[in-house]
Formats: structure tokens, C-alpha cells, sequence
């Protein structure tokens, strides 16, 4: 454990390599630099992971100070780590599903010619990530989560020369800062309410120093709140995630599927101390988290770009981890996090090998089709993805969203369970129907110009781990065998949790039936699916015209995009016009040229003064001894 730091630093170092030395290196050796980094910290973070297990369940916390970060005035911060079973379980993620990534982006890469580039950013994000997991205060973890954020916006518009990559970095970076703005409010509440970042002195303070659903618990959290939903995506900031897909797949993969939008969940989890206090930010969170999951997932229904659906998909899912932490079942939703995390990563890595099979551009799944012979591994592990994001047992989709859905009922918000088990429906039919368009059918992509083909070793042997952690995940949770490690392996960090169910609802289900009905929604909507999109059946003329409507606004993102461009983007880029041509070129530079102006007609007049002739020089000695005896006579 001692050796936590090398996990943090072995990223760094290879990204510090490959980006001053990279464009003199062979793509082997950035390739070796960049994967080598990531898979030894992944086995530093094996090795601490069985350190803590080593350990008494009430040990296993282990802190290290590197060095004295700040010191000023009242304002102490360490650059120190913490290591907790909840950043092991994050560590274990952003370096192992990490380093399967970095691996698949060498075939995935290879003829880009700023390969190097994309390996050192890929490595800083790494960096940054573990950074802000591994943070023992507020104040460092917002350092990382900057960092993710900048290296988030490096990684999308990393083909800078496409406009809509560019234009999909600048608003994925100014989305976030609005979130990241509350975030930073929050943080100066909490130092000017606890006089520390620390994360021990503050859960420790909190109980005496914030009152039990008073207004400034909930203010705190709140405005931490409003930073997860910008990094992780959720209503009203969830804009920038289908945009960022204009970034390569193996970033969507990484940074906006499986780690960075996770942040969120992760801060809410840590300071669930705080959230403890704060019952109205509880459900907001819980609300958010539902209606995000409900949201995203009507949006996914109609989308025909492959990963923008797999984008949507991700808000969804985000969704239902913010409902499990709402309703205080944390285990539950960091078991959705790392479930997710095999599951996304892998959709998203076998997007990215269709499209590699198409010629390296095509998302358009109305022009894919018939690709299940072509790509038989491909087709495989895609519907392992999908079936398991789906809920379909024994996949590890299938325990942690019905664990949440469960946890949601027992916790007696049915409402919240209703919208979730509805959401759970249309996940299961947008993901089948992209199985079936991209896979099924006859070849609607031109066969004279493309000849799809599966892709080298290099990037079918991640999708094969990947999909091995999909089928076998599930055994880190089978909740009713009441085998459930990962929740144990959990239970010190949130020590003191109130558990979920614990008040008195009365149960109207049992678990058992609440595990049928979550089985059920999954097959109602692969079963819509099939009938649609293999069977052919359709709906009649009436039915069509009278959904066309509303088929319409999904289609068009329920025009939100439009409608924060009307509000924000046209009235924000008029102020600026203005202030650039009435402000900054009228006021401002008539001041600095006025007083250029002045300054040369003083320096003119000077001029006049000093001609060079003594003489001159002389009357002007004359006229100041003059001028100070009169001064001094008057005076």
C-alpha cells in the first residue's frame, strides 16, 4: 500500500514521455511507453487493493502526504492520498478497463499521425483521474476533476481540423465549468464552515456543525451537486455527452463511458456524510437521477448515429447511479459505476470495431446491416453489451440495475421505481434495435467500396476481457444468495449510512417479485425490438400519423439544443459583439489612444525644449531659479 503513489505517478511519467518525446519515438515504443504506464499501475493497484484486504474491515484506510501542497494564512493543504475500499474499487477501474482501452486505441490508432499526441492526453487523463480518486481532500480532488475536465476537452477536439470536433470540445468544456462553478461555491462553503478541505475533519465535524436538514447542509451539497451534474452528464447539463462523440472511440470508450462522467457519482459517494444531512438534496439527487435515466433513454429510441445512442445510453445510466445514491443505497450504485464500466467500454470498443470495419468513419446505422457474418466476434460481444445493459441474468447488467430498482422500491418511492422499471424497457429496446440494425438484415452500406472485415488481434482481445467481466461481473454481487462481496468489501467507507428500507414501508412486492418484473421490462422491450427490426411488423397508417409528432421531438432532442442557443449562446455572443465594438474598440481603445495621443503631444513640446543650444539651456536654468525665489518670497 505504501506504494499507492506509483499508481498515481506511472501516467504522468509516461505521459510527460510521449509528449516531449514522442514524435522522435517509433509508434512501438510510444505504444510500449503509453500501455506499459497504465498496466503497471494497474498492477500497483492490484497489490494495494490485496493490501487492504490484508486488513481488518475497520483498518482499511490507509493515507499517505507526499509533500506540504499550500500553506497560507489560515489554509493548510497536503498533497496527500487516500486509500479506501471506495477509491481501491475506482482505482481498480480507471487503470484496468484503462489499460484495455489504451491497448485496443494501438490497432484503433495506428495510422493516425498524431499518435503520439493521443497517448500522452490519454496518459494525463489517467493521471487526472486517478488524481481526483485518489485525493484526501476536497481541495485536491478539485485539482483532478479540472484536469479530467481539460483533458476531456484535449481528447474530444483531438481532430482539431473538424470543425464539429472542435466546436463538440468548446461546448463539452463550457458546459461543465457552469456546473463546476457551484461546485467551487461549495467548496468555499465547506472551508468557511469547517476551516478545512480535509475530508476526515470535516465528515467528522459535519453532525455537530451542520443541522439535520438545515439550510446550509443543503446548500453545500446542493452546490456540489451542481458539479456531478456537469461532469456526469444529468439534466439540465447533459448537452455536451452526444456532441463529445466527435472525439475518437476510444476516448468515448474511456472518458465518457467508463471514468471521467463517473466523477459524480464517485464525490457523492465520498461526502455522502454530508448528503446524510441534507434529506431535500437526497431527493433531488434521486429525482434528477430518474428523470435523467428516463430521459436520455426516449432520446436513444430514435437516434441513428451508433455512438451517439451508446452516449444517450451512458446519461441513462448515470441516471440510475444518481437514483441509488439518492436513496442512500451507495454500494448499489458504485456496483452500477464498475458494472457499467464493462459493459459501455465494451459497446463502445465494438462500435469502434464496426466502424473500423466500414473504413473508419461511418456511425450511421441505417447504412451498416448484415455485418453479423462479417464480424462474428464483433456481433457476439456487442450483444453481450447490450444484453446486459439491457438486465438480462446472468449478466452483470442484470444484478446491479435490479439491485438499484430494488433498493429504489424498498426505500418506498414507488414513483421513482415506476419511472426507473419504464426506463428499463426503452433501454432494452434501443439497445437490441441497434444490435439489430447494425448486424441484421441485408448490407445497406455500398459493398463495390467496402469490404467489412473483423479487426486485427490487438483490439478483439480487450473486447474479449471486456466481455468476459460482462457475463462473470455478476458474481461480485448475487444479492439473493445474500453473496454479496463488493457490498461488504464497501461497507466501512459508508459506515453509519442510514440502510435502505429501514423504515417501515410496507412491502407491496416481494424481491423475488421485483426481480421478475425488472427481467420482464428487459424482455418487453427486446421483444418490441425483434418483432420491429427482425419480424418487420408495423403499425398501421393512423397510428403512425398520430406518434409522428412526438417521434418528431425525440428525433429533434426535445429541441433543447435550440432552445439553450436562444437563450444563452445568440444573447451570449451579441453581449460580446457589443462590448467588443461599443467597449472594448470604442471606450477602451479610445482611452489607451487618447492617452497615446497626449503622451506624444507632451514629448513634442519637450522636443521644443531641448533644441541643444546652451544658451537655451541656460534661460530655462534662469527661468526655474527665478520661478523658486518667487515661490519661496511668496510663501
Amino acid at each position: 500500500m505504501e506504494f499507492v503513489w506509483v499508481v498515481l505517478i506511472l501516467p504522468l511519467v509516461g505521459a510527460l514521455i510521449n509528449g516531449l518525446l514522442g514524435r522522435r519515438m517509433s509508434k512501438r515504443a510510444v505504444s510500449g511507453v503509453a500501455c506499459g504506464s497504465v498496466g503497471v499501475a494497474f498492477l500497483f493497484a492490484v497489490n494495494a487493493l490485496l493490501g487492504l484486504l490484508r486488513l481488518p474491515p475497520e483498518e482499511r484506510v490507509f493515507t499517505q502526504t507526499l509533500f506540504d501542497w499550500i500553506v497560507a494564512g489560515g489554509l493548510s493543504a497536503k498533497f496527500s492520498l487516500l486509500l479506501d475500499p471506495l477509491s481501491a474499487v475506482m482505482l481498480l477501474v480507471v487503470t484496468g478497463v484503462g489499460f484495455l482501452i489504451h491497448l485496443y486505441s494501438v490497432g484503433y490508432m495506428g495510422e493516425d499521425r498524431d499518435y503520439s499526441r493521443y497517448f500522452s492526453w490519454l496518459n494525463l487523463f489517467t493521471f487526472s483521474m486517478l488524481l481526483l480518486v485518489l485525493a484526501d481532500n476536497f481541495l485536491l480532488l478539485f485539482v483532478g476533476w479540472e484536469l479530467v475536465g481539460l483533458c476531456s476537452y484535449l481528447l474530444i477536439g483531438f481532430w482539431f481540423t473538424k470543425p464539429s470536433a472542435a466546436s463538440a470540445a468548446k461546448k463539452a468544456f463550457v458546459v461543465t465549468r457552469v456546473g463546476d462553478f457551484g461546485f467551487m461555491i461549495g467548496l468555499f462553503l465547506i472551508f468557511a464552515t469547517f476551516g478545512t478541505f480535509d475530508y476526515f475533519r470535516v465528515f467528522e465535524e459535519a453532525p455537530q456543525v451542520l443541522a439535520y436538514g438545515g439550510a446550509l447542509a443543503t446548500g453545500i451539497t446542493l452546490l456540489l451537486f451542481a458539479g456531478a451534474v456537469g461532469k456526469s452528464a444529468q439534466i439540465p447539463l447533459y448537452v455536451w455527452l452526444p456532441d463529445a462523440m466527435e472525439g475518437p472511440t476510444p476516448v468515448s470508450a474511456l472518458i465518457h463511458a467508463a471514468t471521467m462522467v463517473t466523477a459524480g457519482v464517485y464525490l457523492i459517494a465520498r461526502a455522502y456524510v454530508l448528503y446524510e444531512l441534507a434529506p431535500v438534496s437526497m431527493a433531488v439527487v434521486a429525482a434528477i437521477g430518474v428523470a435523467t435515466a428516463f430521459f436520455a433513454a426516449t432520446m436513444a429510441l430514435v437516434t441513428h448515429d451508433i455512438k451517439r445512442m451508446l452516449a444517450y445510453s451512458t446519461i441513462s445510466q448515470l441516471g440510475y447511479m444518481f437514483l441509488a445514491t439518492g436513496v442512500g443505497a451507495y454500494a448499489a450504485g458504485m456496483f452500477h459505476l464498475v458494472s457499467h464500466a464493462f459493459m459501455k467500454a465494451l459497446l463502445f470498443l465494438s462500435a469502434g470495431s464496426v466502424m473500423h470495419a466500414l473504413g473508419g468513419e461511418e456511425t450511421d446505422m441505417r447504412r451498416m446491416g448484415g455485418l453479423r457474418t462479417k464480424l462474428p466476434y464483433t456481433s457476439t460481444v456487442f450483444l453481450l453489451g447490450s444484453l446486459g445493459l439491457s438486465g438480462i441474468p446472468p449478466l452483470v447488467g442484470f444484478f446491479s440495475k435490479d439491485l438499484i430498482l430494488e433498493e429504489t422500491f424498498l426505500s418506498g418511492n414507488t414513483t421513482l421505481w415506476l419511472v426507473g422499471l419504464a426506463a428499463a424497457v426503452l433501454t432494452a429496446f434501443y439497445m437490441l434495435r441497434g444490435h439489430f440494425l447494425t448486424f441484421y438484415g441485408k448490407p445497406r452500406y455500398d459493398e463495390t467500396k467496402v469490404h467489412p472485415h473483423e479487426s486485427p488481434p490487438v483490439m478483439l482481445w480487450p473486447l474479449f476481457a471486456l466481455a468476459a467481466l460482462t457475463v462473470f461481473g455478476g458474481i461480485l454481487w448475487i444479492s439473493f444468495l445474500n453473496f454479496a462481496p463488493f457490498e461488504k468489501f464497501l461497507e466501512p467507507v459508508f459506515e453509519g449510512a442510514r440502510l435502505v428500507g429501514e423504515e417501515e414501508h410496507p412491502a407491496a412486492l416481494s424481491t423475488g417479485m421485483l426481480v421478475l418484473l425488472s427481467v420482464l421490462a428487459a424482455g418487453v422491450g427486446i421483444g418490441i425490438a425483434w418483432l420491429v427490426y427482425l419480424r418487420g411488423v408495423t403499425v398501421g397508417e393512423g397510428l403512425r400519423r398520430a406518434f409522428r409528432p412526438l417521434y418528431t421531438l425525440l428525433y429533434n432532442r426535445y429541441y433543447v439544443d435550440e432552445l439553450y442557443t436562444a437563450l444563452f449562446v445568440v444573447p451570449g455572443r451579441r453581449l460580446s459583439e457589443f462590448l467588443a465594438g461599443s467597449f472594448d474598440q470604442g471606450l477602451l481603445n479610445g482611452i489607451v489612444n487618447g492617452v497615446g495621443r497626449l503622451v506624444d503631444a507632451l514629448g513634442g513640446a519637450l522636443r521644443r525644449v531641448e533644441s541643444g543650444y546652451i544658451r537655451a539651456y541656460a534661460a530655462w536654468m534662469l527661468v526655474g531659479a527665478l520661478a523658486i525665489l518667487i515661490y519661496l518670497y511668496l510663501r
